[in-house]
């Protein structure tokens, strides 16, 4: 189990190392690279200093009383095969590999040899964790664990390990540890059990030990090493050694390994938490964990251990927790990239910054380069981190006035600027050094300097010259002084980013890569155009790859070798080239003459080919014969590949030569093809192949397209990407995509130095015009090859319709037909492949050959005459259309062989592509005049009354298809619409619908936006931007005066300002001022802490803020918002509901200013203006009062709040107390009025002041309301907070009272727990007795170990544990007995497989039996023919008349028939054809009897197939949820790392709670610690249940059955955990009978374990719970794996869409 345990951790460590981490834990403290085994990929960094059979094989012997064979052989000259080297015991093999032969690899020792050791050599500092061992002998009397830090200077032990240790090691103690550090001898893992697989297990930090800082120097100390050493120094021998025959026995005793762990991870002190290889080190290895730490936090070094550059501001510290101890960037206002530490800077700045920054530039100096050095002024425009902020005060004399004196200081008043040089009228800069923007030649002009001269269509907006030189600043693409010229191989100046646009001449196609300046056109080579040069004439075409293919029929051969014709199939394409295949036997060869190579350098040899037997045809010699050496040139590589070998795979139709054949131009090479050797695994007696044909693929990669130049390379890249090479092995091509067709076409250009005539052949095509790509001609039925020059098999007499099927023997063909048919002889053919078969072929003297129009036969003797050609009405009728006839022998119908435009049986109706009435009198057939526009062979391609064309092709339409189709322009006539229109945004909406534009049919130009121009609607006008409107380009409308020049950006619009200007137009100030230009321009003042942008109103000056902060800089909170700016946090909801109230007092108040000033205006006389000044004065200091608003600081002083209310309310009672009084007066005052009739307006005075005065009042109530009302938000937030304050204490009273109770119950339980007996209880869990006193046997409850740990149970006791050890070894037993299983299974599977081979050999005996009986049938079948006509013969001889020559004819046939005249000849044809068919009986039965074998041999495959697929099928859902769980693990840390931030939460209040509750837990610790005891047993059960449950968790996908094992074992134990519970209940209830405290303490004990087991139940709950919500967690994460699938397809899609858009544009003009 503990085995188990081992490897799981392992496996998993090492799946953990492999993983990458898509969340940076390092941001949030210390980090530290997951741990794995350090031995993974640094197996030659092992070292034993003895190894059995290095020099030479050694025996060794096992001790054993049971196995037969005791000794053994060790061979370990060689690393460790299972089929070679199986005896190889090398160190390497102690290595973990997770293989199922784990048991079979080990390392060994010499015999006898005691002090042995093994040593791990690391390449870097790695942290330390434990060491595993595994052995296969028994585990050493004496052991000793070292390490070093220093890579082996110096050594420090670990820990000793010894069966004796007093004996052994007399001085070192055997313990206990109580220091984490102490050094002792450990006995545990060093007896004679077991004695094999025993284990030797260390840790360097024993758990029982608790860390209290594990970032000490001494902890780190501890598990830093570089070297690791085991010395084992002493063997068991069990007293053999004592024996006289001390070799002999000696050779049973030896050190022995399976595996060892060595656990660790790079040591990185917190900062990285991943590690890579070291540069020079070992290779990766899947699992390894590498030495070279992947630093965070600003640090570097190999193990971390210094600060990155430029981060010396505070010292180097490790990471501690949560605190990450980061290097901190100097500070040197960028104007330095080096710094160092000092300490006392460090100190002197109180412990802040300590970075003393080296080599300031800039002329700046300082600790921080903050100051200027002497001379040097700072410039007030400009930042402190400027790198021009120092800069000494000089100008030019040149450019400025007043013999160069600059302002010294800066003052606004007096516009003086510190120094800033006086220019002249176009001279700028700081020192008046340069000339303005649109001028040059600095003191050259009484102004300062001359006006630029620059062309506006190649020049850069804003740049119009070089101020020195007068040279423009050109675009890209653009060249001469005035940028009004295209550099070299570009052309098209025009008003766009770069000027002018690349020739792009295809590389194969033109000449060079010049172009006209002004079209664009390319030179092309012959028989070329377009404007790249990279389309083809009609009637010429470019070779693709596969062009020069060599067929195996037309090849030399010799007798054994046939030919195999194929009809071309109809309904899909043909898997061979030419007419068939050349079946070639083994020992034969085929002789291909190659003379037509198009150009000296390398060549590729494909051979194609079609299998005809399973297995691998092995040996094929391919041999070129050379007339002579080839001449030295750079074309080719020494040495030559003229013979080399391959074998031809089954289960492929083409093989490629593994190297490249050196052919030169102009010469003539034999090429050999021997099928030497067929397979040695089988006998077949005749094995044979279908050869197809040889091609020879030129080695592109030589040509100039992909050779010499960066861009060479990149083209290259994309020829392979797009696999075009690949497209010319295969028969059936898939389509070509646009790159690969444009590359294949530069590489046949350079090929050839052009392209190729098509040379279609007049009479087999049915158009002279071949496809542009690879050449082939249309062909007329039954005719094939590129060139339609060949009729296929079964086909003859190439003609105007094309080829004719034969009437005459299969191997017949066109050659023989035509070389008799001149001799007119009536005689027999042979054909080169059918040399025994004679073939009588039909007359070719007839009357097609005399005269045209006629048919029939003319030689003497046949009684016939020649025939009128009723075609269909014969010779000189006027309606005769045909040349010829013929008539069938068989069926003696009559076949018109017609003229060009005719068809029918009688040529009576015009043939597809002609038009007319041939019914009539005169009528004749015309061809449709569609400008070669249409399918000829499409007999609806056109009207055959009209000539109307209807089906035009090459995208042309019209009548005549003279036009182009909608969406593509050029000539129709020339079949060169094969530009597609293509319009860009500027042109009009309705131009393109649904991807399909219109533009104009001839010269392409698309319908344009206003303001848009280009031949696609592409680019805008002169002066206009913005094409992306849709609505056409807008003016630019730059400032006449402000602005260079009326041009603006295309995009953007931004026109070419001024210094001093900005804005789109150049109408405002530059970026980042404000104000009027033509005035004053204002830099933006702004906070930048508080902005959004760093650009402020133009117009005011008001900078933009961000939430939450407001002011005219930016640098204050908000109303709303609290805090110290610029920290600034939203106020409570409750301020909200505040400042509605308020806002709604606010907006009354001002409406009664309003008023008050519209009185002032209209109604009020000069002598209230004082009374009426009192008034608003009161007013705005009532407003005052409800703008302050204090009650928002009610969200953290309650009573500050009700202080400030009050205060509120006190003087708004002062004010209305003053408006009465002042509302007296104007009573008063009234009374006046009405005395002085002057001043006739006093009574609407009045009347106002009075409306104002009730208003005052009503605003007096609200506030009143709002302050002292008990409905008042106010007085409920305080009646609220005393009820809180209450609460509270009425809760802290009640919860000191229970936990008081509660102490005094816990005490109580202690007491009796001390009297209580839990021996049967451990009887149950453990097979013993509890306590110190029964510990020794059966360990019980209470029972510690030699570690001091506790155990419980043993092996042959009857407790729980020992239940569950033996259901754990029952699973693993199972596994056992599945893969015995699965071995029995592959057995009968090979059982089955050669059951199905013999009946497959009695199957084709049968059919060879049964081909020898066809024969002699068919040979008994040819005589009797032959017997028949030579009869006819006889009989026409006698009936007709016969001349000489006919009767010496005669005689002769009949001298060299032969047959069988004699009687024993007849008697052993007999006896043959019976002897054939009774062993064709023989061989029914023998199939019979082998179709019941073979029919149970299905059935038993068919069950080991069901069973094996299932348990294969498991494996592969294991598999594949492994994989795609590795493709998941960037999302499973999104949520890992969510649920960790809940985890972290939830144990943030946890802590809380626990840290009030310490006092209480501490007292409940000590009572309850006898029954922590009790339950440690218990515990310790479900603690190994729980880690079987969750290693079975981790590893259900590898075994299922293993996890459903231990889960029914984990319920069994907790039934019986149960029920061992009861039964103690009732044994305390029991005890507890006779005393009722007793009873009460048993009852509340009871109480208090149930609690306790609720709590396990919810807990083994809860983690059920979390297990399930993994798996649906893991669910979504498989569907979101398959919706990125999705996404990753869709965007290939798209990728593919822009490649094809972006190759489309690149052809825009």
């Amino acid at each position: 189990s503990n085995l188990m345990l081992v490897v799981l951790i392992v496996a998993f460590g090492v799946l953990a190392q492999d993983l990458p981490s898509y969340t940076d834990r390092c941001a949030e403290g210390s980090c530290y690279p997951a741990t794995g085994d350090l031995l993974i990929g640094r197996a030659r960094r092992l070292k034993a200093s003895s190894t059995c059979g290095l020099s030479g094989p050694e025996t060794f012997c096992i001790v054993s009383n049971l196995q037969a064979d005791k000794c053994f052989e060790c061979d370990s000259r060689e690393m460790y095969n299972e089929v070679t080297h199986p005896n190889s015991h090398t160190i390497e093999n102690i290595v973990t590999t997770f293989a199922p032969n784990r048991l079979k690899t080990w390392w060994q020792s010499q015999n006898g040899v005691e002090n042995v050791t093994i040593q791990l050599d690391l390449e870097a500092e790695f942290h330390f964790t434990h060491l595993i061992m595994t052995f296969k002998t028994f585990r050493p009397a004496a052991m000793v664990i070292e390490r070093s830090s220093d890579y082996g200077q110096s050594w420090q032990v670990y820990r000793y390990f010894a069966y004796d240790c007093s004996t052994t090691f007399p001085y070192i103690s055997k313990g206990p540890v109580i220091r984490v550090d102490d050094i002792i001898c450990d006995s545990r893992y060093s007896d004679t059990e077991p004695s094999t697989e025993g284990e030797v297990i260390f840790r360097v930090l024993d758990p029982v030990f608790k860390i209290r800082d594990p970032f000490s120097e001494h902890i780190q100390n501890l598990l830093r090493i570089t070297n690791l050493r085991v010395r084992m120094v002493k063997l068991h021998t069990l007293g053999d050694d004592l024996m006289n025959d001390l070799e002999d026995v000696m050779q049973k005793y030896y050190y022995a390994i399976f595996d060892m762990v060595v656990r660790g991870n790079c040591f990185c002190y917190g900062h990285a938490s991943q590690c890579a290889p070291i540069t020079g080190g070992e290779a990766r290895v899947e699992g390894m964990v590498h030495g070279h730490c992947v630093c965070k936090h600003h640090t570097a070094g190999l193990n971390c251990e210094l600060c990155e550059n430029f981060y010396h501001d505070v010292p180097w510290r490790p990471a501690e927790g949560r605190n990450t101890n980061a290097c901190k960037k100097c500070e040197c206002n960028h104007h330095s990239t080096i710094c160092h530490f000092d300490m006392a800077a460090y100190i002197a700045s109180g412990n802040v910054s300590g970075g003393v920054c080296d080599n300031c530039l800039h002329n700046t100096q300082g600790q921080h380069c903050e100051g200027c050095k002497p001379f040097y002024y700072q410039r007030p425009d400009l930042h402190k981190r400027h790198p021009d902020i120092c800069t000494p005060c000089d100008c030019d004399p040149q450019g400025s006035l007043n013999g160069g004196v600059c302002d010294s200081v800066t003052d606004v008043a007096r516009r003086l600027i510190a120094g800033q040089c006086h220019c002249k009228a176009s001279v700028e800069g700081k020192r008046c050094d340069s000339c303005k923007q649109g001028h040059y030649g600095l003191g050259q002009d009484p102004l300062g300097c001359l006006p630029c001269r620059c062309n506006p269509l190649g020049t850069l907006p804003g740049r119009a010259c070089e101020r020195n030189t007068g040279e423009c600043h050109c675009k890209r693409l653009v060249t001469s002084r005035s940028c009004n010229q295209c550099l070299p191989q570009h052309w098209g100046l025009r008003n766009d980013m770069d000027g002018c646009r690349p020739c792009d001449c295809n590389l194969g196609g033109a000449l060079n890569n010049d172009c006209s300046p002004e079209t664009g056109q390319c030179v092309c080579r012959e028989h070329m155009f377009g404007r790249r040069c990279d389309q083809v004439k009609n009637g010429y075409y470019f070779a693709t790859l596969d062009h020069y293919t060599y067929e195996a029929e037309d090849a030399e051969f010799e007798s054994g070798v046939t030919m195999v014709p194929r009809s071309l199939p109809v309904d899909h394409h043909a898997t061979w080239t030419g007419i068939g295949f050349a079946n070639v036997p083994e020992g034969k060869a085929l002789q291909f003459t190659v003379d037509n190579v198009p150009q000296s350098m390398e060549y590729n040899l494909l051979i194609r080919y079609e299998p005809q037997l399973p297995d691998m045809w092995e040996d094929v010699l391919v041999v070129v014969m050379r007339t002579r050496n080839p001449s030295p040139s750079a074309h080719c590589s020494l040495p030559y590949a003229d013979q080399q070998r391959v074998s031809l795979s089954p289960g492929s139709r083409y093989v490629l030569l593994s190297r490249p054949l050196c052919l030169e131009k102009d010469k003539k090479y034999n090429l050999s093809m021997l099928l030497a050797h067929y397979s040695s695994d089988d006998h077949h007696h005749l094995p044979n192949m279908l050869i197809d044909s040889i091609v020879l693929l030129p080695v592109v990669r030589d040509l100039e397209l992909f050779s010499g130049t960066a861009d060479s390379e990149e083209a290259w890249e994309m020829f392979q990407k797009y696999r075009c090479l690949e497209l010319s092995h295969t028969i059936q091509k898939s389509p070509m995509t646009d790159i690969c067709k444009e590359y294949i076409f530069s590489a046949s250009a350079l090929l050839h130095q052009g392209v190729m005539e098509c040379e279609c052949h007049p009479q087999g095509s049915l158009s002279l015009i071949c496809n542009s790509i690879g050449g082939q001609c249309p062909c007329r039925p039954n005719v094939v090859g590129r060139k339609c020059d060949t009729c296929s098999p079964g086909t003859f007499h190439l003609g105007p319709s094309g080829c004719r099927c034969k009437f005459v023997h299969s191997f017949c063909n066109q050659t023989t037909i035509r070389r008799h048919c001149l001799h007119s002889t009536y005689m027999f053919i042979k054909h080169k492949s059918e040399l025994s078969h004679n073939v009588p072929f039909l007359s070719c003297c007839d009357c097609t050959v005399l005269h045209n129009g006629y048919h029939g036969n003319v030689l003497l003797g046949s009684g016939e005459h020649c025939r009128p050609c009723m075609c269909p009405d014969g010779p000189g009728s006027g309606r005769q259309f045909a040349d010829t006839c013929y008539e069938n022998p068989n069926s003696l119908q009559l076949h018109c062989l017609c003229s060009s435009g005719y068809k029918g049986p009688r040529c009576e109706e015009c043939a597809p592509g002609y038009y007319g009435n041939p019914q009539v009198a005169g009528g004749r057939c015309h061809p449709c005049h569609c400008n070669r526009n249409i399918d000829m062979h499409d007999p609806g391609s056109c009207d055959t009354h009209t000539g109307i064309c209807l089906k035009c092709l090459y995208y042309t339409e019209g009548p005549r298809c003279q036009y182009c189709s909608h969406g593509y322009y050029g000539d129709a006539t020339t079949q060169n619409c094969q530009s597609k229109c293509v319009c860009a945004l500027g042109s009009v909406e309705q131009s393109c619908v649904d991807g399909k534009c219109e533009c104009d049919r001839v010269s392409g130009q698309c319908p344009c936006l206003p303001g848009v121009e280009g031949l696609n609607c592409d680019h805008c006008a002169p002066n206009t931007w913005n094409i992306n409107s849709r609505e056409g380009c807008q003016l630019c409308q730059c400032h006449p005066t402000h602005s260079f020049s009326p041009s603006c950006d295309a995009l953007s619009g931004q026109c070419s300002c001024k210094p001093g200007f900005g804005g789109r137009t150049c109408e405002e100030c530059r970026a980042l001022f404000w104000g009027d230009p033509e005035v004053k321009c204002n830099a933006c003042d702004c906070d930048p802490r508080g902005i959004s942008t760093l650009q402020c109103n133009k117009s005011t000056g008001k900078c933009m803020c961000v939430e939450g902060v407001a002011g005219q800089r930016c640098d204050s909170c908000r109303r709303g918002y609290v805090g110290k700016f610029p920290e600034c946090q939203q106020c409570h909801q409750c301020f909200s509901d505040w400042d509605v109230t308020v806002s709604e007092l606010t907006n009354q108040t001002e409406r009664m200013i309003g008023t008050v000033d519209e009185a002032k205006v209209t109604s009020v006389p000069a002598a209230y203006h004082d009374t009426i000044s009192s008034l608003e004065s009161g007013a705005r200091q009532l407003i005052q009062i409800l703008e302050d608003n204090e009650a928002q600081k009610t969200l953290v002083h309650n009573k500050a709040l009700l202080q400030q209310t009050k205060y509120v309310h006190a003087r708004a009672h002062t004010h209305t107390h003053a408006l009465i009084h002042s509302h007296k007066r104007l009573l008063y005052m009234t009374t006046i009025c009405s005395i002085l009739h002057e001043y006739h307006h006093c009574a609407g005075a009045a009347d106002s002041i009075w409306q104002y005065h009730q208003q005052s009042l009503e605003a007096e109530g609200q506030v009143n309301q709002a302050t002292s009302d008990p409905q008042s938000p106010m007085e409920q937030s305080a009646g609220l907070r005393q009820a809180s304050e209450a609460m509270l204490n009425a809760i802290q009273g009640g919860y000191e009272l229970r936990l008081q109770l509660q102490a005094e119950r816990l005490d109580k339980m202690n007491r009796d727990l001390d009297q209580d007996d839990l021996s049967q209880l451990s009887h149950q869990v453990c097979g013993g007795a509890s306590g110190p006193d029964s510990c020794g046997g059966c360990e019980g409850l209470g029972c510690a170990g030699e570690a001091g740990a506790l155990q419980c149970g043993a092996a042959g006791c009857a407790g729980l544990i020992t239940e569950s050890n033996k259901a754990l070894n029952k699973a693993k037993e199972l596994d056992h007995d599945i893969l015995d299983s699965l071995k029995e299974v592959e057995k009968l599977h090979r059982m089955v497989s050669d059951a199905r081979g013999q009946a497959d050999e009695a199957k084709l005996s049968a059919q060879d039996v049964l081909s020898k009986a066809n024969q002699s049938k068919s040979r008994v079948e040819q005589t009797n023919q032959e017997l028949r006509q030579l009869v006819q013969e006889i009989r026409d001889f006698l009936t007709r008349g016969a001349d000489l020559q006919r009767i010496e004819a005669l005689a002769d046939k009949v001298l060299k028939l032969k047959m069988p005249v004699a009687a024993g000849e007849l008697k052993n044809v007999t006896m043959e054809i019976r002897q054939h068919v009774a062993s064709l009986t023989s061989v029914d039965d023998i199939l019979a009897e082998s179709a019941d074998q073979a029919h149970m041999a299905e059935m038993l495959l068919h069950q080991t197939r069901t069973k094996a697929m299932q348990l294969k099928e498991e494996a592969e859902e294991v598999m594949s949820a492994l994989n795609e769980s590795e493709y998941a693990q960037s999302a499973a840390h999104v949520s890992l790392t969510g649920a960790k931030d809940n985890l972290d939460y939830t144990q943030q209040h946890m802590a809380s709670v626990e840290s009030e509750t310490a006092a209480s837990e501490l007292k409940l610790s000590n009572i309850t610690q006898r029954m922590l005891d009790a339950e440690a047993g218990v515990g310790e059960a479900k603690q190994k249940i729980l880690e079987a449950s969750s290693s079975a968790e981790n590893t259900n996908r590898v075994a299922d059955y293993v996890s459903e094992v231990m889960e029914q074992t984990k319920r069994e134990l907790d039934s019986e955990v149960k029920d061992s519970f009861r039964l103690v209940s009732h044994l305390m209830e029991h005890k507890a009978l006779g005393v009722s405290d007793a009873r009460q303490r048993v009852e509340r004990l009871r109480q208090e374990a149930k609690d306790f087991l609720d709590d396990s139940v919810n807990k083994l709950k809860r983690l059920t719970e979390l297990e399930k919500t993994f798996s649906s967690n893991q669910q979504t994460l498989e569907e979101r794996a398959e919706e990125l699938k999705d996404l990753e397809k869709t965007a290939q899609g798209v990728l593919q869409e822009l490649s094809h858009k972006a190759a489309l544009y690149s052809t825009c003009l």
